[in-house]
C-alpha cells in the first residue's frame, strides 16, 4: 500500500537489531486517516472470508484492528496484557515474546467475546517472526474459534514471520513488506505476498 510505504520511508526510523520505529503514525502517535484507509484495504481483502471477529493484541494492534473491523462492520476484541478485575476468573491465557519489551508478556481473552464457531480474523501493526500473531490463533483456537486470516500493517519478511504462520493454512496480507533494512535503506518487496 503506497500511502504506508511513503509514511515508513519518510517517518520510519530503523533503530537496529530489527526494530522499526513508526510511533509517529501508527504506535504511539495514530494517523486515523491512515489507519481508516489501511482497514478498508484489509477489509476489502479479507471480505469474502466472511470473518465474524478481528482479533489483534494490545495496544499497537488496536487501530488497525479497529479500523479494519469497522470496515467489515464486525466487532473487534483484543488480548490484554493484563487481567482486569472486570475480566471473569478463567479466560484464555498465552504468552508471546515481545521483541521490543525483550521478555516475554502474557496475553488474554475473555471467554465472553471470543466463542466457539467465530470465524476470526487476526489483525496486528507488525509481522515480523510471527509469534504474537501465533499466540492469538492460539487463544482463538482454545475458544473454539476458526483462525480464517491474518493481516498486518507492516511485514519485515526477513525476520521468518510468514514462513511461521504457514502451519495456520489461511491467507496473509501484509500492507507494506520491508525485505531489508540494512545500511538505514528500507527495501520494500512488491510481490503478492
Amino acid at each position: 500500500m503506497e500511502a504506508l510505504e511513503q509514511r515508513i520511508l519518510t517517518e520510519g526510523r530503523n533503530l537496529g537489531q530489527g526494530i522499526l520505529k513508526v510511533d509517529s503514525f501508527v504506535n504511539h502517535q495514530v494517523d486515523p486517516a491512515l489507519m481508516q484507509a489501511c482497514g478498508q484495504e484489509l477489509a476489502r481483502v479479507f471480505k469474502d472470508l466472511r470473518p465474524t471477529k478481528v482479533l489483534t493484541a494490545e495496544i499497537s494492534g488496536i487501530a488497525p484492528a479497529l479500523m479494519t473491523a469497522l470496515a467489515l462492520g464486525i466487532p473487534v476484541v483484543y488480548a490484554r496484557k493484563t487481567k482486569p478485575i472486570t475480566m471473569p476468573d478463567t479466560v484464555f491465557l498465552t504468552t508471546a515474546p515481545s521483541h521490543t519489551k525483550k521478555h516475554d508478556v502474557d496475553i488474554m481473552a475473555s471467554p465472553e467475546y471470543l466463542q466457539p464457531g467465530e470465524r476470526v480474523l487476526i489483525v496486528d501493526d507488525f509481522l515480523a517472526t510471527g509469534q504474537t500473531i501465533m499466540a492469538l490463533a492460539r487463544l482463538a483456537r482454545a475458544a473454539g474459534a476458526e483462525v480464517v486470516g491474518v493481516g498486518a500493517l507492516i511485514e519485515k519478511s526477513f525476520e521468518g514471520g510468514r514462513e511461521s504462520l504457514r502451519q495456520l493454512s489461511v491467507p496473509v496480507r501484509s500492507l507494506a513488506v520491508i525485505s531489508d533494512m540494512r545500511g538505514g535503506h528500507f527495501t520494500f518487496d512488491h510481490r503478492e505476498q
